[in-house]
């Protein structure tokens, strides 16, 4: 079987287990590429059967060593062959699995990037967009993802009862966030008040578009910590590793932190405990 044959039943299957759409594309995106190197590689199209550990291996080498790719970049690319490999091995459609033995590198831990509470606030005062200002104050104060925020609808969003219901967030799971005091007022003035009626479902919803795009929403937020003249730079994602920052500076067992966030695997939740210069320097004074 062609590869390029196999990466539309594996998007097919990925389908069927109503996987995300980001998560497909990324597999399908990753595994593309290693169809074209093979393809100008042995000058000729490349067949799914005959894939080797060896291929996998100078794929992954010319990621590192002509694209320049980070470590986690290759190990990305690893995780999506390995996808479709086992996928495969699975259906039947190769005797061996190819990617079972090739090893990840290791990979240098960063320190992640997240925000004070001033710089929140002082970020969300200069946000010039309401709609935008406002999924930005929900992502801080819950930690969803922002695939996740742009997805609500308006029954998702139970403001009786506290409860914000994440319907197949990532890994097709669901899973209830309770809705802080303090962002309450601000979701109830939206939804009594200033909303747009555009006969839309979705929780976030403009005029033009019925939604809110993640795209626009990270626009933004460039748009914003320009103008703030800040060298930090500040992401979606970024506002989920501050929601988790917050939690951690309150002492709130990182089992409820994972939870919360949506992690399978509470190891998964660890690299948000992450301890500060400054900190650091106080917890040493102490002795």
């Amino acid at each position: 079987m062609l590869l390029n044959k196999s990466i539309e039943l594996l998007k097919q299957n990925l389908l069927d287990k109503g996987r995300s759409k980001e998560t497909i594309r990324g597999y399908i995106m990753d595994i593309t590429l290693l169809d074209r190197f093979l393809t100008e590689k042995y000058n000729c199209p490349t067949y799914l059967e005959e894939l080797t550990e060896d291929d996998i291996e100078s794929y992954l080498r010319m990621l590192r060593e002509e694209k320049g790719y980070q470590p986690a970049s290759i190990n990305r690319h690893l995780n999506s062959i390995r996808v479709l490999c086992k996928f495969a091995y699975k259906k039947d459609l190769i005797e061996k699995n190819p990617s079972r033995n090739v090893e990840q590198l290791k990979c240098q831990r960063k320190e992640r990037v997240f925000l004070s509470a001033d710089e929140l606030d002082t970020l969300l005062e200069s946000i010039d967009h309401r709609l935008v200002q406002l999924a930005v104050r929900t992502m801080a104060y819950t930690g969803l993802r922002v695939s996740e925020c742009t997805k609500l609808t308006i029954d998702d969003i139970d403001l009786e009862n506290d409860l914000i219901h994440v319907i197949a967030g990532k890994g097709n799971k669901d899973r209830v966030v309770p809705i802080s005091g303090t962002l309450k007022p601000y979701l109830l003035d939206y939804i009594n008040g200033w909303r747009v009626n555009v006969g839309s479902n979705k929780f976030f919803a403009t005029k033009k578009t019925g939604e809110l795009s993640h795209q626009t929403i990270n626009r933004v937020l460039q748009e914003t910590t320009y103008k703030l003249e800040w060298k930090k730079k500040v992401t979606c994602h970024i506002l989920r590793h501050s929601f988790a920052s917050f939690l951690v500076a309150k002492n709130v067992n990182v089992t409820k932190i994972s939870k919360l966030l949506g992690h399978a695997d509470v190891r998964t939740t660890s690299v948000y405990m992450h301890t500060n210069t400054q900190e650091l320097k106080e917890a040493v004074n102490l002795l």
